[in-house]
């Protein structure tokens, strides 16, 4: 008999696989799992088997992150980070003090601000001026949907009264044009191009920083959601690709290209070509991002139904659709028959419904090919279109943590919502009823990374503590739903098909929780830590 390297007893096994079966030992030789079972898994264990006693505690398959922007979150950790409060009053002294340490620092960048700690979301230039007048300082909000500027950054930039809107975003203004200090979408690259670029070795301190609190939440592979090989800010490819060579990524990596809206087809054998340059074991490219529209709090997600205004009237302003959706169609069309994967940012209900045109195109050109589209963030789905996303294959890849009440979405969205919109929010039960594969993930830095966190709010349908009634209780997931979610849902549409089930023959990825969860009460799933996890039976926390 050949002994484990590795045995897990004497706790609950959630295998994840799809009856849902349980266990109470798992085995390990290696990098693969090679018992799942009970009793019996006990005679593998020899004089040199790592026993790990589960006392009671929950073992899963490690969680993975289906939208996660991970090498920027850990470069933003080193830079000003405002996370974590409202107060305006929290911000200005996060800023000073930064400034203050950071006296020849060239720029003060950072990012965590929150929209609805200023009146109508929009915070001014001189709230900045205030406390550094002689630097230039750009701050991301925490959806980096827009920035705040001081005046100094504006003037390095050019951008001026009569600077125009771009096509895909808004200068927001005082009374007489002048900016206000708001960025909105693409006029964040008005300013964000004259910001010195990161290095090679910020972004390579930056991963690991991330990668090692990832692996504390119990997460073992991700899909990085925006991520290019230009030379660019986002150009964080070199920097997986080395550290998997080199050992030091000990996560499983997808990288989504990130899709130029304002260039076509040309583009795609540049994508090809770093598909190719930058693969190894732990690290691939062979996904593709297209953002098809903003977020609801800027009025730039696409919906079918035109926004309100502040005294609660109809305009004409439904939102943008940064891609032709006519072109969309023949874009993925294209990237489907090369085998890539597109990775949708679809927000409204317009833009979810020309995603799934679009997938629907290439399924009628080229056949199903298994490339496992997926859409995320999901906020609006059309009734009409739920049922596509089984029909179509597409995989339905939200972010449960935004389904709540909080001041974002009861100040800025919800009053702003035209139509039946509002009561369409975050449909991840629907989705559930008419047989879409789910996958999820956090989209951190733009809110937490807990799996954990997201899972809590997907179940209960509020925040953690808060008192806040569940939004749209109807449209809750059950406990083991959500769960399957962050394991083989989103393990299936990162394409890692020997991980996120535990069954002989995967791979160990694996994370121990300090209970199991479904012997609490719902409403304490937050309350859930990581004690350990594993990635190919290596222990790479806890």
């Amino acid at each position: 008999m050949t002994h484990a390297e590795l045995v897990f007893t004497g706790g609950t096994v959630l295998t994840m696989d799809s009856a849902r079966s349980r266990a109470t030992a798992v085995a390990v030789t290696g990098d693969r799992i090679t018992a799942v079972g009970h009793a019996e898994v006990r005679e593998l264990i020899g004089p040199r088997t790592e026993v790990v006693d589960l006392a009671g505690r929950a073992l899963l398959p490690g969680f993975q992150d289906a939208h996660i922007h991970a090498v920027s979150a850990g470069v933003e950790l080193g830079a000003c980070d405002l996370t974590g409060t409202v107060e305006l009053a929290e911000y200005l002294r996060r800023i000073a003090a930064y400034a203050a340490e950071h006296p020849r620092r060239e720029w003060i960048t950072g990012s965590g601000w929150s929209m609805e700690s200023f009146p109508g979301g929009l915070p001014t230039r001189q709230q900045l001026d205030a406390i550094v007048p002689d630097r230039p300082v750009l701050l991301s909000n925490r959806d980096h949907h827009g920035a705040w500027a001081n005046t100094r950054a504006l003037e390095l930039a050019g951008v001026t009264a009569d600077t125009p809107d771009p096509a895909d975003g808004r200068i927001e203004r005082e009374a007489d044009g002048t900016p206000s200090g708001m960025l909105q979408e693409g006029a964040i690259h008005l300013v964000d191009r004259v910001v010195p670029p990161i290095t090679d070795k910020d972004r390579m301190a930056g991963l690991l920083r991330a990668q090692a609190h990832l692996h504390a939440l119990g997460i073992t592979a991700w899909q990085d959601a925006y991520v290019s090989a230009d030379g660019g800010p986002t150009d964080h490819a070199a920097a997986y690709f080395e550290a998997s060579e080199n050992g030091t990524l000990t996560a499983r990596v997808t990288g989504a290209q990130w899709w130029e809206r304002e260039q076509g087809a040309e583009q795609i054998p540049a994508m090809i070509l770093r598909r190719k340059q930058f693969r190894s074991e732990r690290f691939r490219l062979d996904t593709v991002k297209i953002m098809q529209d903003g977020i609801a709090e800027n009025y730039t997600a696409a919906m079918t139904v035109p926004y309100k205004d502040r005294h609660g009237c109809c305009t004409s302003n439904a939102g943008l659709s940064f891609v032709d959706p006519i072109a969309l169609r023949d874009y993925v069309t294209e990237l489907d028959a090369l085998d890539f994967q597109v990775h949708f940012h679809a927000l409204g209900d317009r833009a979810v419904r020309e995603a799934l045109d679009a997938v629907e195109a290439a399924l009628v050109a080229n056949g199903a090919r298994g490339n496992r589209h997926h859409l995320a963030h999901l906020q609006v789905v059309h009734a009409d279109d739920v049922a596509r996303f089984h029909r179509l294959g597409a995989v339905a890849n939200l972010q449960p943590l935004w389904a709540a009440h909080e001041a974002q979405m009861d100040e800025l969205t919800l009053p702003f919502m035209g139509g039946d919109l509002a009561e369409r929010q975050y449909m991840f039960g629907d989705l559930q009823r008419a047989g879409a594969t789910l996958a999820a993930g956090s989209d951190w830095p733009v809110s937490d990374a807990s799996p954990l966190a997201g899972i809590h709010v997907a179940v209960n349908r509020r925040h953690p503590g808060s008192d806040k009634p569940p939004l749209l209780p109807e449209q809750r997931l059950d406990l083991m739903t959500a769960l399957a979610a962050y394991t083989a849902g989103s393990a299936y549409v990162n394409r890692r098909d020997d991980t996120g089930t535990l069954r002989v023959g995967a791979l160990a990825d694996l994370v121990v929780l300090d209970r199991d969860p479904f012997e609490h009460p719902l409403s304490d799933i937050a309350d859930t830590e990581v004690a350990q996890t594993y990635v190919g039976g290596a222990r790479v926390f806890g």
